[in-house]
């Protein structure tokens, strides 16, 4: 059940925050426990018992990891092994046998494997958990009832943020809602939906219009920026909307997305785009294999591993893998060659804007050749630098394209801001009551009118 859809929006959500305000506050875990299964049931059906099994199996171990002292470490390796095999047996069977039988050359076997919703979210929240526990960051939690409530937390189950436990361990136990965060949850929620339904919907048509006509190089830079602010807008404004839900009911996510696109270098980039995942990374990975407090050799093996396995987190094809790598090239580049020159400057963000138009080329298309043909499309004077199509595309686009990039920076945001604190911050803020309601009420004629589009970032 996607977020933005009729069913969620006026039934579901509608539903079970009715049900959970009436709830008294110490049985509320178990409401939103039940719920949270109940919307991961309405669209995954059976898998849900693959997600009640993984939290009791984390659950356990946790519990042993926490209250031993003779066998934690042994206790860690078997539950990261254990999580890691499940998400390599639901995601990667298929890509290592189609991967192999290329190798080798025999026939093919495909194994009917369908992809638990939101498995590689909530194996890596129970990696984070175990992890902590062993690390003695946070205390092991004792209750199951509290501890699959984390993992399965609607709001956040099928396309994250990656939310720690140590994050919202205290608002488990004793969380305070209240009407202004209630509020604030609402707001931000309408604000992802309008990324999600008006910007990042839109682009889609625009970019897959595009594909099917003449190309100039004109068309290919408007598929590439289509790729990439379709996916800004489309994985934002769902973390938007998973925080925007998590305020509703007295939780306090973590950001995902500081205005990424207007990095000035790719590790600027990376410290702000899907920063849970990042994050978890560096932590979890990067700094266990030793960082960079280690040789320059090692650190650049550290580096690969990280971009190796952030790529393949992403999905089972090779794609996905070159993207991670690709990354990985331009972040070495930078750590050693260009560090000095990437200011805070046009040309530094002029550069970034290009790796990472080309890196969504990349990401977005699963053909190694049809990979290349956009990239080299981008530059191939051959091809004409304009031509009637594009321009008849670029004409009827014009106010998304500027929309999204306005959008990509906090300019706007802040300029309204500065407008709120001046002597007409009361009508301001009206004209903002306004907008809001506004973009909810396109945003639901839109689902309406359209097919449905699916979150991108299901499909991880």
């Amino acid at each position: 059940m996607a977020f933005s859809s009729i069913s969620f929006l006026f039934f579901f959500l509608v539903i079970t925050l009715f049900i959970y305000y009436i709830t008294p506050r110490k049985y509320r875990n178990y409401v939103l426990l039940i719920c949270s299964l109940l919307f991961y049931f309405f669209g995954e059906k059976w898998n849900v018992l693959i997600l009640l099994a993984s939290c009791l199996i984390n659950y356990i171990f946790g519990l042993l990891i926490g209250s031993t002292h003779k066998k934690r470490k042994l206790f860690l390796i078997i539950g990261i092994c254990l999580n890691i095999s499940l998400l390599f047996y639901f995601k990667y069977t298929n890509f290592f046998l189609e991967t192999l039988a290329n190798i080798f050359k025999f026939n093919k076997v495909f194994i009917n494997i369908v992809l638990p919703l939101g498995i590689s979210f909530f194996t890596f929240q129970n990696i984070s958990y175990l992890t902590d526990v062993y690390r003695k960051d946070v205390k092991y939690e004792k209750s199951f009832l509290k501890y699959s409530t984390y993992i399965t937390l609607f709001p956040h189950l099928t396309a994250g943020p990656i939310v720690r436990y140590k994050d919202i361990q205290n608002e488990l136990n004793n969380r305070q809602e209240s009407l202004n965060l209630f509020s604030e949850g609402v707001v931000r929620f309408i604000f992802g939906l309008g990324k999600k339904v008006l910007i990042a919907d839109t682009l889609y048509i625009m970019y897959t219009n595009i594909m099917n006509s003449h190309m100039s190089i004109i068309s290919y830079w408007l598929v590439a920026l289509g790729f990439t602010f379709q996916i800004y807008y489309d994985f934002s404004g769902y973390s938007d909307m998973a925080i925007g839900l998590g305020k509703m009911f007295g939780f306090n996510f973590q950001e995902n997305f500081n205005y990424p696109l207007i990095a000035n270098s790719i590790t600027d980039f990376w410290r702000r785009w899907h920063i849970s995942l990042s994050s978890f990374f560096r932590d979890y990975v990067y700094i266990p294999l030793g960082g960079n407090r280690c040789s320059v050799l090692k650190n650049i093996r550290n580096i690969f591993i990280v971009w190796l396995l952030t790529g393949f987190w992403h999905g089972a094809n090779w794609n996905f893998i070159i993207w991670g790598l690709y990354f990985f090239v331009f972040l070495i580049i930078e750590k050693f060659l260009l560090k000095k020159y990437l200011k805070k400057g046009i040309l530094s963000r002029i550069y970034t804007f290009i790796v990472i138009l080309i890196s969504f080329i990349i990401f977005s298309l699963t053909d190694l050749n049809l990979i290349l043909t956009y990239i080299k499309g981008l530059f191939n004077f051959h091809n004409g630098f304009i031509n009637r199509e594009s321009i008849y595309f670029l004409k009827n686009n014009l106010i998304i394209i500027i929309v999204s990039m306005i959008g990509i920076s906090p300019l706007a945001k802040n300029y309204i801001n500065n407008l709120k604190k001046g002597k007409f911050g009361k009508l301001i803020e009206c004209f903002s009551v306004l907008f809001i309601m506004l973009v909810f009420i396109f945003s639901i004629a839109k689902i309406i009118s359209s097919s449905f589009n699916p979150f991108i970032y299901f499909r991880f």
